[in-house]
C-alpha cells in the first residue's frame, strides 16, 4: 500500500513537472525588432535599508538604453534606518550631472505612506499614485537592470497590446555551493514560472521583474482585499489581473530582459526569505498554484518517506532507487531548459548533491511556515 501511494505521488509528480517542460518550450523566445520607442514607463523601487545595494541599481539605470523622456524613476522610501537616501542622492549627482535631462524630472525619491499591513505594498500604491505614465514596472533595489530592458518590454507591448507582463529574474554574485544551491531553487521557480504561461495557467510571477497597466492596477483596486498579507505584492496583483482577461497577460521571454538580484548571504537569510514565498501560499484563490505546490511538497515528501520505509522494510530498496530516478531525471530536465536559456549551465554541476539535500529543505520550509513567523527587513511579519 505504501509503495502504491509513493508511486502514485511520483507519476503525478511526473506529468505535472512533464506538463511545465512541455510548456516551457512553448513560450517563444521574444526578438527585438528595433522598433521606434513609444511606451512611457514609470518604474517603482521600494527600497529599505540598501545602502550597500542601491549604487549598482542606480549605475544600471544609468545605462539604459531607452531615452530618457520616456521614462520616470520613483524610488520609495520605506522608514530605511541606514544612509540609503543619501548614497541615492550622492550618486544621482554622480552619475547623471553630465547627463543632458533634469535629474528631478526622471528620478524621484518619495517617503512610504503606510496605510496596511503590507509596507510593500504601500509603497507602490504611494509611488503609483504620483506617477506621470500608464505603464508601471517594479523592481527591488537590490535588482541589476538590462540595458535594453524598456526596449523590449516596449517592442513587446507595441506588439502584443497585454495589460502585463512577467519577465525573468536570476541570481548574480559568488560562485559558492550556498550560492549554487539557492540559484538552483530560484531557476526551478522560474522554469515553472514559464512553463505555467505555456500551457495557458499562469500562475507565479516576481516583483522585481513585473509590469502593468496603471488602469489596470485601478480597475483591480490594486492590493485591496490582500493588503492585510505583509508579502505577495507580485502574485496576488497577478491572480486579479488574470481573473479579468488572462489572455491579456504574457510572458516576455528573452535575454534582454533578465534582471539579476543578489542571493541570500547565510542560510538563515535563505529560511526567512523562503518562509515568507511560503506564507502566501494558503491565501492564493488561484487553484492550479496550490495544486502544483502540493504535489512538489508530496513528491519531496515521497522522497524523504522512501528512506524511511526502506530501513523498517515497507518498500524495496529498487523502488526507492527507482522513484528517486525518475523525480531526478524529470527536475534535471526543467532545470536544464531553464539555466540554458539563463545561460548558467554550469550550474548543473552542482544538481546531483542539490537534488539529495532539496528533498529536505522543501519540506522543513513547508513544514516551518504553518508555525513560524519571518522576518523580513528588520521587521516580524506573520503570514
Amino acid at each position: 500500500m505504501i509503495a502504491l501511494l509513493a508511486i502514485i505521488i511520483i507519476i503525478i509528480y511526473l506529468i505535472i513537472i512533464g506538463l511545465l517542460i512541455y510548456g516551457f518550450d512553448k513560450v517563444e523566445h521574444f526578438k527585438l525588432q528595433d522598433l521606434p520607442p513609444k511606451t512611457k514607463f514609470s518604474i517603482v523601487i521600494p527600497f529599505r535599508n540598501e545602502s550597500e545595494n542601491l549604487p549598482k541599481l542606480l549605475d544600471s539605470i544609468s545605462k539604459l538604453n531607452y531615452s530618457k523622456a520616456l521614462y520616470e524613476v520613483i524610488l520609495v522610501d520605506d522608514d530605511s534606518e541606514d544612509d540609503s537616501v543619501s548614497i541615492i542622492k550622492k550618486n544621482l549627482d554622480t552619475k547623471f550631472s553630465n547627463k543632458s535631462f533634469n535629474q528631478s524630472d526622471v528620478i524621484k525619491i518619495i517617503k512610504n505612506n503606510r496605510t496596511s499591513n503590507s509596507p510593500k505594498k504601500d509603497a507602490i500604491t504611494s509611488a503609483i499614485a504620483i506617477s506621470k505614465f500608464n505603464w508601471i514596472i517594479t523592481t527591488d533595489a537590490d535588482c541589476v537592470l538590462p540595458k535594453y530592458w524598456l526596449d523590449t518590454f516596449d517592442e513587446c507591448i507595441q506588439i502584443n497590446q497585454p495589460n502585463c507582463i512577467v519577465a525573468p529574474i536570476t541570481y548574480h554574485g559568488e560562485t559558492s555551493f550556498f550560492n549554487r544551491f539557492q540559484t538552483l531553487d530560484f531557476l526551478s521557480l522560474q522554469g515553472a514560472t514559464i512553463g505555467g504561461f505555456g500551457i495557458k495557467k499562469p500562475f507565479m510571477c516576481n516583483g522585481a521583474n513585473f509590469a502593468y497597466r496603471k488602469s489596470e492596477f485601478i480597475s483591480v483596486n490594486g492590493f485591496e482585499g490582500n493588503n492585510t498579507i505583509s508579502s505577495g505584492d507580485d502574485i496576488f496583483l497577478l491572480e486579479k489581473i488574470l481573473s479579468r482577461d488572462v489572455n491579456k497577460v504574457h510572458y516576455l521571454k528573452s535575454k534582454k530582459t533578465i534582471v539579476t538580484t543578489n542571493p541570500a548571504e547565510n542560510i538563515d537569510q535563505l529560511i526567512q526569505q523562503r518562509l515568507r514565498w511560503a506564507s502566501k501560499t494558503s491565501n492564493l484563490n488561484n487553484w492550479f498554484a496550490k495544486f502544483v505546490g502540493l504535489v512538489v511538497l508530496l513528491g519531496n515528501l515521497a522522497c524523504l518517506a522512501s528512506i524511511l520505509f526502506v530501513f523498517i522494510n515497507y518498500l524495496s530498496l529498487k523502488i526507492a532507487i527507482a522513484l528517486f530516478v525518475i523525480k531526478f531525471s524529470i527536475d534535471f530536465l526543467l532545470l536544464f531548459k531553464t539555466t540554458r536559456f539563463f545561460k548558467q549551465e554550469n550550474l548543473l554541476l552542482s544538481y546531483l548533491f542539490s537534488s539529495l539535500i532539496y528533498p529536505f529543505f522543501n519540506v522543513s520550509i513547508a513544514f516551518l511556515s504553518f508555525f513560524k513567523s519571518y522576518q523580513w527587513k528588520g521587521r516580524t511579519s506573520k503570514k
